[in-house]
């Protein structure tokens, strides 16, 4: 691969947290597109942050304009191309569904999960996700449109934390970058549906119909 090309994949991510995982940062990114190498650099003193490079300059596009300026616990991101260039393109989340892997092994899933109604049209699993964590482990996270609206599965890697995702996080004010809404959390007996059961780790282009962040 030549410079520009490898310039044109890479991004630049910065302010990140300074306790930041590289498991974090990967799922951040890994549903724009294939990852090929995440560089991260956590300095004695924070913000940390990170290369990450695609295989696809499209995928990086995607990516700069998904989450430039995205709000991660409290630290609003930097991205952009690593030789210092923007891009942007249509705000598209081309996988609707996240599920956890150790090193890229098998997803994991668990029985201690939760149904989520009344979220947003724009809600993306990422969204979800990161406001499920606040109260605990997530270990699978996606979002649906059927006739009752926008819903959500959310899986916990503990029976504690998805209880107190109950107590905490029903009836909770949920927002994204486009719109916010008070949502309802209850547990479910039931796997996320067949349409989409989770993510590939392949990613590849020609997976299911999108939901558009619009």
């Amino acid at each position: 691969m030549s410079r520009s090309s490898r310039s044109s994949r890479t991004l630049y991510v910065g302010n990140l947290p300074g306790d930041i995982r590289l498991r974090e940062v990967e799922d951040l990114f890994y549903k724009y597109g294939p990852i090929v190498d995440i560089d991260l650099k956590v300095p004695p003193r924070p913000p940390g942050y990170a290369f990450v490079e695609f295989e696809d300059p499209r995928d990086a596009e995607d990516a700069i304009r998904g989450r430039d300026g995205y709000d991660f616990d409290g630290h609003r991101l930097r991205v952009e191309l690593a030789h210092g260039g923007r891009r942007h393109s249509s705000p598209v989340d081309r996988y609707d569904s996240y599920s956890s892997s150790s090193s890229r092994g098998p997803s994991r899933r668990s029985d201690y999960r939760v149904l989520v109604t009344g979220l947003p049209s724009s809600a993306s699993w990422q969204d979800l996700k990161d406001h499920m964590r606040r109260a605990g482990d997530v270990c699978f996270s996606q979002v649906f449109r059927d006739r009752g609206g926008m819903r959500g599965i959310v899986e916990y890697t503990s029976y504690d934390d998805m209880k107190y995702a109950i107590r905490k996080l029903d009836d909770s004010e949920f927002r994204n970058a486009y719109s916010r809404a008070y949502i309802r959390v209850t547990q479910s007996y039931s796997r996320s549906p067949s349409r989409s059961p989770y993510a590939s780790r392949s990613r590849s282009r020609s997976s299911y119909s999108p939901i558009s962040r619009r």
